[in-house]
């Protein structure tokens, strides 16, 4: 029944899809890239919401909240005032210029050269971490969700591998054939169903905590469990309460504020008015976001009294347990479509970023636009095959998925966000600012995190065996206190490479002061109660910080 109910809704998002999108001029440039400027807000929240919420946000993050509670919703609530300050402040800017890529906004601002660096940038990220992570991710939960190892008698990387394979084939017909609408109008449909679906995971685990009863189940969990439900992380903790006030909004403003893969959605909107709706209306969604991201991991760590192999593993497993065979395989397929909605849209983001950004700067400068977008399809083909290769490697991945993906992340997300801040910021900063301060921020912070890191915890560790400490909680501290917490570590590189690109820019500055260019694209009068409704969805972010 579980199987029927995963092909059937997998079949009828499809169609929908296909049906919506029929018009749609897929061999041009603007109709395959941004859907022909034609998504309303609606569209736009919906395909954000299930950009990013995958299933490296719904397992990963309910692992983490698995072990360590209520702390790492900070992912997700503060994710909601970075969006608002997208949506007010940085969106106007980028639509004012008619701009297809952030490369492309870069490249307005500074030249070509740094352009292509930051292509390449998000390119890498997204084929070495973060698409291998979303295949990863999916396939362990429709692994763990419908036994597969047990059905097809192999064991579980296997497993992983074959749902690798499949999720991608069917990700790459999706993303490269279909285009940006084809992804949103998909993304709309499983959005519903990932919110409903994903709300009856919390409420069915409280009634069986509570004998039937909700409220009741809340009272159990929330008085057995006390420690999952404090918002300030120690210090040895994946997210130290500091950090909320350093590299994590960073991080946020790097992710909503400058990331292709999320923006695109949003330069597809019919005007500006349209575009911050939409990023407003997920902004208010993603602070509830945490009812099925963070919570079923709480729940499941009661139900299963602590005791997984992998605590990546809780979120499926409590799914498999609390829901009837039937809803197992219509939130299997809604799961899907969010594994789907993830990968499709880092395949066309890629795909926008090598046509515009790469293609035809460097490999065919009198490129029609026909010609571009097909070579955009297949340089997607490329990136979604890699990704399917890589993605079981980080079954091996150490302190959990979410956690590796957040400080792998930091390779690329903070030199991006320097630049981007850079561009916005000032006006008569030079090229060689921007191309100094993203080298800089790639080198300095890998050497950090993968050479100087290991290094002293290592020594650490080695001084605290010495002297005879073995209890487990003491080395996790002392492994903590060795080295900054890599949230810690982008802030410091922010504000270094920031320093260094306006030193650079008062010693060399620009001949002239950059004057940006309206390209009148679309219509960019904005939304009149724009700054009012992100300043109550704001103080709703801060007010659970003092409720926990």
């Amino acid at each position: 029944m579980g199987i029927i109910s995963f092909v059937g809704f997998t079949f009828l998002v499809a169609v929908i899809a296909w049906w919506a999108t029929r018009g749609t001029d897929e061999k041009s440039a603007k109709g395959y890239f941004l859907g022909g400027r034609s998504l309303g807000a609606i569209t736009i929240a919906g395909s954000l919401l299930l950009t990013n919420l995958s299933a490296e946000q719904i397992v990963g993050l309910n692992g983490q909240a698995f072990t360590e509670g209520v702390l790492v919703m900070a992912w997700e609530t503060l994710a909601a005032i970075a969006m608002i300050i997208t949506a007010v402040f940085l969106l106007p800017s980028y639509m004012k210029g008619g701009i297809t890529t952030i490369p492309e906004y870069v490249e307005n601002r500074f030249d070509h050269q740094t352009k292509a660096i930051l292509t390449v940038l998000f390119l890498s990220g997204y084929v070495i971490v973060i698409i291998p992570s979303v295949l990863y991710s999916g396939s362990l939960a429709f692994s763990t969700m419908f036994d597969i190892p047990e059905i097809l008698g192999v064991s579980q990387i296997n497993a992983i591998r074959i749902c690798s394979l499949t999720i991608g084939t069917i990700g790459i017909v999706y993303a490269i054939f279909g285009g940006l609408k084809a992804v949103a109008v998909s993304d709309l449909i499983n959005a519903v169903g990932l919110l409903i679906g994903g709300m009856l995971i919390p409420v069915f685990g409280l009634m069986l905590i509570g004998n039937g009863s909700v409220t009741a189940g809340l009272d159990i969990l929330w008085t057995s469990n006390p420690e999952k439900f404090i918002a300030a992380g120690a210090a040895d903790a994946s997210i130290p309460f500091g950090t909320i006030f350093t590299g994590m909004m960073l991080v946020q403003m790097f992710y909503w504020g400058t990331n292709q893969a999320i923006l695109q959605r949003v330069f597809g909107a019919k005007s500006l008015k349209e575009g911050q709706k939409g990023m407003i209306l997920a902004a208010l969604i993603k602070f509830l976001i945490p009812v099925i991201v963070v919570l079923p991991g709480i729940i499941a760590w009661h139900v299963f009294d602590g005791n997984l192999d992998n605590p990546d593993q809780a979120y499926p497993s409590l799914v498999k347990k609390v829901l009837p065979a039937a809803l197992v395989g219509f939130y299997a397929a809604v799961l899907f479509g969010a594994v789907l909605s993830s990968f499709n849209s880092l395949l066309n983001s890629s795909a926008t970023l090598f046509g515009f950004d790469l293609y035809k700067q460097y490999f065919n400068k009198s490129a029609t636009e026909h010609q571009t977008v097909r070579a955009g399809k297949m340089f997607g083909l490329v990136l979604g095959v890699v990704g399917m290769l890589v993605a079981p490697l980080i079954a091996n991945a150490p302190k959990g998925l979410f956690a590796w993906l957040q400080e792998a992340n930091g390779c690329y997300s903070i030199p991006i966000l320097t630049v981007v801040v850079i561009g916005f910021f000032t006006k008569k900063v030079p090229a060689i600012a921007a191309k100094i301060g993203v080298i800089s921020g790639v080198v300095l912070y890998a050497i950090s995190q993968f050479i100087i890191k290991p290094k002293m915890i290592a020594a650490a560790l080695a001084e605290a065996k010495v002297v005879g400490v073995t209890d487990p909680s003491e080395l996790s501290l002392i492994e903590a206190g060795a080295y900054p917490h890599f949230l810690h570590v982008m802030a410091i590189l922010f504000v270094l490479n920031i320093g260094i690109m306006l030193v650079i820019g008062k010693l060399y500055p620009r001949s002239e002061a950059y004057i940006a260019q309206e390209t009148k694209e679309v219509d960019i009068t904005p939304w009149k109660y724009a700054l009012v409704s992100g300043a109550f969805i704001t103080v709703l972010v801060l007010s659970t910080y003092f409720i926990f």
